[in-house]
């Protein structure tokens, strides 16, 4: 059976083709998470298909959350287990974990855009206020006549409330500059 014919390249070329710097790559080498399929008489690192799918493997775990360190924890752990189905059921339970992970981070994400579609929903109401009353009253607005209470996001504002503004802006808005006072 004759032998694949692969085309091999040099770092810069496996740049471009993954979107890596080559930089992040000779760091994927000291790692150990990439080597080189062979090397030329020159010494020139050459890199094959299997390089380019490991590149995009580690890119992907790097989407997913995973640090260079844990993906060396993982292949450390694939490479020492005695069998294929043990190595993968290391894989499989690090990936399961993942996404539980990424699971409740979605359904956090999905909780934050009903709440801000929820806040953006009531403030539409505020475009058309004619209140000249205090800024205070928006958080518990009864001029729209809302049956509803506000949002969580718009209620948390307490618009009413005193800003504390520090003695040095104070100052500065009165013209003072606060360096002319002396220093205790």
């Amino acid at each position: 059976m004759p032998k694949e014919q692969h085309t091999y390249m040099k770092i810069g070329e496996l740049a471009r083709k993954t979107g890596k710097t080559a930089r992040a790559l000779h760091l994927y080498e000291e790692k150990g998470l990439l080597k080189p399929a062979r090397r030329t008489t020159g010494g020139f690192r050459l890199y094959g298909p299997d390089e380019v799918a490991r590149v995009y493997w580690i890119s992907k775990l790097q989407d997913m959350g995973f640090s260079l360190p844990q993906i060396q924890g993982l292949l450390s752990s694939v490479e020492a287990s005695a069998t294929a189905p043990e190595a993968m059921q290391g894989v499989r339970e690090l990936f399961r974990a993942k996404l539980d992970q990424t699971r409740e981070h979605v359904m956090r994400l999905l909780q934050l855009e009903r709440d801000l579609a929820e806040a953006l929903g009531y403030l539409e109401g505020c475009r058309v206020c004619n209140e000249h009353s205090a800024a205070g009253v928006c958080s518990t607005c009864a001029t729209q006549r809302r049956p509803e209470p506000a949002p969580q996001l718009v209620a948390g504002i307490h618009l009413g409330q005193p800003k504390v503004t520090s003695p040095l802006v104070t100052l500065r808005r009165n013209g003072s500059d606060p360096t002319d006072f002396p220093q205790s």
